[in-house]
């Protein structure tokens, strides 16, 4: 089975709508999905704002999200905090706080699926909703 580090955005994507849900769902059999745990927080404190705006009731996000990380593998921030220096070196002038997400990928040696553009070129590939199927089918 493959890992696949997911991004904050693609867990946003996921509570908010049906298509990155439905991509999760039809591949938990071929990938494992994993999170860091700083990520589900900060996905956890922006969904309400968004979900207020997007459906007129924020309150409903934390039960959204809760219901969501049933389908991913949480990652402490023991598996990856390590790696933190390089992830902020590698990451550089972007935003220094997606360094979670990069070093999680680099301490389990897979890509990252994002929607996020500051991962390019940090050495790790990416992977964004339009075109993860092709990763996912190779599973």
């Amino acid at each position: 089975m493959k890992l696949l580090v997911v991004d904050a955005n693609i867990l946003i994507r996921a509570v908010l709508g049906t298509r990155t849900f439905r991509l999760i769902d039809d591949h938990l059999a071929l990938v494992e999905f994993v999170v860091p745990d700083t990520v589900v927080r900060e996905a956890g404190e922006r969904l309400p704002a968004i979900m207020l705006r997007r459906r007129g009731g924020g309150e409903a996000a934390g039960v959204a999200l809760h219901e969501l990380m049933r389908y991913f593998t949480i990652a402490p921030a023991s598996t990856y905090w390590s790696l933190e220096a390089a992830a902020r070196r590698r990451i550089g002038h972007r935003d220094q706080n997606d360094w979670p997400v990069l070093a999680l990928a680099l301490s389990a040696g897979c890509p990252i699926w994002t929607e996020d553009k500051d991962f390019f070129g940090c050495g790790v590939a990416t992977w964004n909703t339009r075109n993860i199927e092709i990763y996912t089918e190779t599973a």
